[in-house]
């Protein structure tokens, strides 16, 4: 006696529920996971041999066929919840996605305490509180020099950051160049040399030569301004530079306000707290005053063989300078021309009413590639696809 499949099993998935398994494998994407277009269809597919009404069958379903990387669970699950919340037209048995249940690790209730301001929580709509003002720090002139305990702030979100910094480095890591170098195996087939090669075997082309695109050595050089009119930004930025330095070996970081400061080997290795200590002891010049067209003048002087065409420079800054424009305006031109790339990140940029009217930044606009936000992990996560030369 023949017993027929469960109706789960034969009925075919729904054209809103392969649009979703599309869009996933989209939003994927866009995140920094390897999700190819088989991989989607497989997941289309999965569909069909799925309960469609239990919905963490369906995620751990869909995850299995998805992501291969452990350390990509999260960002899937993330993007699982964004997706099935986002879809309309769903069949009634399959329930929009509340607070999934960890089956692994039981939830753990954090302790209450008072919202501390930080640049996770600023400027966000609708969370403006009538009477509360935020008072933000000018550009300065004076330097305030001495050692700070700058490792009061909480190192929030370590993890956000790593994998952040990871896809980064794995973009950097794997650009290809237009130069070619010979392979023995598993590479494209070099007809050029492979005929070549055939003379020697009277015209039959006994070996075929093989060759692939040589990858990119970029070597990123990092900018951050740690002035008092960036207090509020500057422990967010260097806790991105280090994640950064530690997954991408080509990595220098340098920190001004009044002076330059070579930071490279603080943020190499050390939990980020610690670096942070470390900073406040070795950077005399942490939330002091503002010379950015000077402190770059002497980057350029002190480091002329950091800075090539192979080099991309990105500097952190809200461009407030007490210095004069002319020397930033020559500092930015120097290191335009000898950099492949230059890029601007402006925390100030995540306002509403943002404009490039200080004098630093009128200053350096000219020999900037690109200015864009560096408020928040989301503004720093589109920063990957613009590490291009």
């Amino acid at each position: 006696m023949v017993h027929a499949p469960p109706a789960a099993l034969s009925t075919p998935p729904t054209a809103e529920l392969v649009a979703a398994v599309v869009r996933l494998g989209r939003l994927l994407r866009a995140r920094g996971i390897a999700v190819t277009p088989a991989e989607s269809i497989d997941a289309a597919r999965a569909l069909g041999c799925l309960d469609v009404g239990d919905r963490e069958e369906l995620r751990l379903a869909l995850r299995a066929v998805m992501v291969s990387r452990r350390e990509d669970y999260d960002s899937f699950d993330q993007a699982f919840h964004d997706v099935w919340t986002a879809t309309s037209g769903l069949p009634p048995s399959v329930p929009l996605p509340g607070p999934r249940h960890d089956m692994v690790r039981p939830p753990v209730t954090a302790p209450s305490k008072p919202p501390s301001v930080s640049l996770q929580n600023w400027m966000k709509p609708g969370e403006v509180v009538e009477g509360e003002a935020l008072t933000l720090r000018a550009a300065s002139n004076e330097e305030s020099l001495g050692a700070r305990d700058v490792a009061r702030y909480a190192a929030d979100d370590e993890e956000a950051f790593r994998v952040l910094a990871r896809q980064v480095a794995r973009r950097l890591a794997l650009r290809r160049s237009r130069r070619w170098k010979s392979e023995r195996r598993g590479a494209r087939l070099d007809l050029r040399r492979t005929v070549r090669a055939s003379l020697r075997t009277g015209g039959d082309p006994i070996r075929l030569e093989r060759r692939s695109r040589t990858l990119r050595r970029t070597q990123i050089v990092a900018l951050c301004d740690v002035s008092g009119s960036m207090e509020l930004y500057a422990q967010f930025l260097l806790q991105f530079l280090h994640a950064l330095q530690n997954s991408f070996a080509r990595v220098e970081t340098f920190a001004f306000a009044t002076r330059l400061s070579r930071v490279t080997p603080i943020l190499r290795g050390a939990r980020f707290r610690e670096s942070l200590r470390e900073l406040g002891r070795e950077v005399q010049d942490f939330s002091g005053g503002t010379r950015i067209g000077a402190s770059f003048a002497t980057f350029l002087t002190c480091y002329p063989r950091l800075v090539d065409r192979r080099t991309i420079v990105i500097i952190l800054s809200d461009g407030w300078d007490v210095g004069s424009p002319d020397v930033l305006a020559d500092a930015m031109r120097t290191m335009r021309r000898r950099a492949g790339r230059v890029i601007w990140l402006n925390p100030l940029m995540g306002a509403a009413d943002f404009a490039p009217d200080t004098r630093g930044m009128q200053a350096a606009l000219p020999f900037i590639d690109l200015l864009a936000a560096g408020h928040n992990l989301e503004a720093l996560g589109r920063l990957a696809r613009h590490l291009a030369l």
